[in-house]
């Protein structure tokens, strides 16, 4: 028997223990949903405080995002990450990688710099003769 949701939120073709169809309702899914609030401590400083994929050349424009209200562009390569909602301290770790620029520029990294509880600071790349460069794609992921 294929598994039904009605409109109603009614489930049915689902034997759980013996319980018949209909008993479970979208109601009751949501009653019992995992949500932050619910999952430990440990299990909250696991999770990604926040993360953003944005474009770094031209006009700094965020793809997709959480936890990020905004880019800034301080200039050719850096960048400085804004937090939706402040994190509880600046002892997290920022990660991330850039890329989408001309192979030709040699050498590439990606630089954060935990700076504050509502901001990281990031340099897209370095190369190897000291230069930063702009890149299409910086993707950078917050974790405490």
């Amino acid at each position: 028997m294929p598994i039904t949701i009605a409109g109603s939120g009614t489930i049915t073709g689902i034997s759980a223990g013996g319980l018949p169809d209909g008993v479970i309702t979208t109601d009751d899914i949501a009653a019992n949903a995992v949500t932050y609030a619910k999952i430990g401590t440990t299990e909250q400083g696991q999770l990604c405080k926040a993360w953003v994929n944005f474009n770094g050349t031209g006009t700094v424009a965020i793809r997709a995002s959480y936890n990020v209200s905004s880019i800034t562009d301080n200039g050719v390569g850096d960048y400085t990450v804004n937090f939706t909602s402040a994190l509880a301290d600046a002892n997290y770790s920022a990660v991330g990688c850039a890329g989408g620029v001309d192979p030709s520029i040699g050498d590439r990294q990606l630089s954060t710099y935990p700076t504050s509880t509502s901001a990281c600071r990031v340099i897209s790349g370095v190369t190897a003769a000291g230069n930063t460069y702009d890149a299409t794609q910086v993707m950078v992921a917050i974790f405490r």
